[in-house]
C-alpha cells in the first residue's frame, strides 16, 4: 500500500527545510538577509501604499531640511525626499532583478551547451564570452547604452551582456564536471534525449552553483545600474533610481548632504547585503571552497 503524505505532513516538510536553510547561514549572512528583507518590505510597502507621500507632489521650498511632513527633507524642485528614495530603490531592484534573472537563464542554457558538448561548440561559446569579456564593465554598458538609448531597456541590456560572461564560465566548468559522471554517461548510452538529460540530470547538479553566481550578480547589476544613471545612460527623470538620486544629490552636497549620503548609503547596505549572503550561499553549496565569515 502506498502512503501518501498529508498536506500537514508536506507543511511541515518545507518548514523543516526552511529553517534547516535558516541554520545553515552565518550570523552575518542571516543579520544581511534579515537587513535586506526589511528593505524590500519597506520599499514594497511604499510603492505600493504610498503611505510616506507622493514622489511628484510639491510640499514646500526647495532643499528644505528634514521636518515632520518631509522627514528626509525636500529635494531640488521641493517633493518629499523619502518616496523618491523608495522609489529609486524600487527602480533599481526591478532593473537589477530582471537583468540577473535573464542573464542566469542565458548563461545557463549556453553554458550547459558549451559544457556538455564541449569541442568545437565549446570554443566557439567561449570565443564569444571572451570579447564579452575583455570590455571594461562601465564601458560596455555605457557602450550599449549609447547605442540603444538612455533608459530601463538599456540598462538591462548593459547588465546582461556584462554578466553573461563569468556566469557563462562558471556554469560550463560546473556542467562539464557533471557531464562526466557516471549518471550522465549511462543517460546517455541508454537513448536518453539531451533536453531530458539537461533538465533531470544537469541542472539539478549545477543549481546551487547558478544561484551562487546569481547572487554575485545581482550586486554588480545594481552597481552597474547606480553607474550609469549616475552618468546619464540608464534611469531618466521623472523617474527616480539610486544612480540618479545620488548625481542630483552631488549637485546640492555642499547645503544639503544628506540628499547625496542617503542613497549612497543604501546603495553600498544592498551591495554590501547581497555579497554576504552570496559567500554564505557558496560555502554552504560548494563546500569545497569554505570560508567562514565568522
Amino acid at each position: 500500500m502506498t502512503i501518501t503524505p498529508t498536506s500537514t505532513q508536506r507543511l511541515v516538510s518545507a518548514r523543516d527545510r526552511t529553517f534547516g536553510a535558516w541554520r545553515g547561514l552565518d550570523g552575518l549572512a542571516r543579520t544581511a538577509m534579515i537587513v535586506l528583507a526589511a528593505l524590500v518590505l519597506l520599499t514594497l510597502v511604499a510603492v505600493l501604499t504610498g503611505v510616506f507621500g507622493s514622489t511628484s507632489a510639491t510640499i514646500g521650498g526647495r532643499f528644505a531640511p528634514p521636518s515632520p511632513t518631509a522627514p528626509l527633507g525636500t529635494d531640488n524642485l521641493g517633493r518629499s525626499f523619502l518616496p523618491r528614495l523608495f522609489e529609486g530603490i524600487a527602480t533599481t531592484l526591478v532593473v537589477s532583478i530582471v537583468a540577473v534573472l535573464c542573464s542566469a537563464a542565458i548563461s545557463t542554457v549556453i553554458g550547459m551547451v558549451a559544457g556538455y558538448y564541449g569541442g568545437a561548440v565549446s570554443e566557439l561559446v567561449m570565443r564569444i564570452v571572451d570579447v564579452l569579456y575583455a570590455f571594461p564593465a562601465l564601458v560596455l554598458a555605457i557602450l550599449v547604452s549609447a547605442l540603444l538609448g538612455p533608459g530601463r531597456p538599456a540598462a538591462i541590456i548593459s547588465i546582461v551582456a556584462i554578466t553573461i560572461p563569468l556566469m557563462t564560465r562558471v556554469v560550463r566548468v560546473a556542467t562539464r564536471t557533471i557531464a562526466e559522471r557516471d549518471f550522465v554517461v549511462s543517460a546517455r548510452i541508454s537513448g536518453v534525449r539531451t533536453p531530458v538529460i539537461f533538465v533531470r540530470r544537469v541542472l539539478p547538479n549545477i543549481a546551487g552553483t547558478v544561484v551562487v553566481q546569481a547572487s554575485y550578480a545581482l550586486s554588480v547589476a545594481i552597481l552597474v545600474e547606480g553607474g550609469l544613471s549616475f552618468l546619464g545612460f540608464g534611469v531618466q527623470v521623472p523617474e527616480a533610481s539610486l544612480g540618479l538620486l545620488i548625481q542630483q544629490g552631488m549637485l546640492a552636497m555642499t547645503f544639503a548632504p544628506h540628499l547625496l549620503i542617503v542613497p549612497g548609503a543604501v546603495l553600498v547596505v544592498a551591495i554590501l547585503c547581497i555579497n554576504l549572503i552570496g559567500d554564505s550561499l557558496r560555502d554552504r553549496l560548494e563546500p569545497r571552497e569554505t570560508r567562514s565569515l565568522t
